[in-house]
């Protein structure tokens, strides 16, 4: 386990039709750190996290993840090192089955046999899904809240180091989203989440990293950020529902 698994630095990242997505990021995630990304659509919480297992790469600056640079020598390793779990599962479940979507990954690891049927039973059970009863399933056929489990299980299974995920809780109705949260807090894992159910944010991790309009306005403690519904307001967002105490004092407010 690597103290320090995400390091980035000075990043800044320009898409083609000249949108400047990122500007000057720089953070440091430490490992079983559990840390909130959170902004307005458009404020480039999804460009970085693609570029933490390569699938965009540094245009200016640099990204670390554990021992590597990440840089089109080191994929193989960053994606190994990095799971990624996309905000709509059916952007990652494409098999035909349960077990043949949770083994692809552990399978391009070159993992087979007797390991990679234990890599796929011991994730699946991690999200609380027996194989004898999804194992044969089609994806197509399972609810939202049971294709967003294959997908987290389908990256578990590579047994990765950090897992960075995108809207976890979209589209799922109370009751998955209760079983994705206990999940997750029970993962000993790094986890980088993009939100905007900041209720979720609130009651998973105690860091929430602020993007608005590709810069970090915000990085420290999120019952102080979100108990700050002023601050949150001038970058487009809302308290959570469930934690709505002003600051009594404006000298305890977040400063950017």
């Amino acid at each position: 386990m690597h103290h320090n698994p995400i390091l980035i630095e000075n990043l800044s990242y320009t898409y083609p039709d000249g949108t400047q997505a990122l500007k000057n990021i720089n953070l440091s995630i430490q490992a079983n750190e559990r840390v909130a990304l959170i902004g307005a659509n458009g404020s480039g919480k999804s460009t970085l996290q693609l570029h933490l297992n390569g699938i965009l790469l540094p245009q200016q600056g640099g990204v670390k993840i554990g021992r590597w640079q990440v840089n089109a020598e080191n994929l193989t390793k960053i994606r190994n090192f990095v799971g990624l779990v996309f905000q709509n599962p059916d952007d990652q479940l494409f098999m035909t089955t349960v077990w043949e979507d949770v083994a692809f990954g552990p399978k391009n690891q070159g993992v087979r046999g007797t390991q990679l049927r234990s890599r796929v039973r011991e994730a699946m059970a991690a999200v609380d899904l027996d194989i004898n009863d999804y194992g044969h399933k089609n994806p197509d056929n399972l609810s939202g809240g049971e294709k967003k489990r294959v997908a987290i299980a389908g990256v578990l299974a590579m047994q990765p180091q950090v897992l960075v995920l995108d809207e976890p809780s979209a589209q799922l109705d109370p009751r998955s989203r209760r079983h994705l949260i206990n999940l997750l807090q029970n993962l000993s894992l790094t986890q980088l989440i993009a939100t905007h159910d900041l209720d979720l944010a609130l009651e998973l991790c105690d860091r929430t990293v602020v993007l608005s309009q590709g810069r970090v306005v915000y990085d420290g403690s999120t019952e102080r950020v979100m108990s700050n519904p002023d601050f949150l307001g001038q970058h487009s967002l809302e308290s959570p529902l469930s934690y709505s105490r002003p600051y009594c004092n404006l000298a305890d407010a977040p400063t950017v």
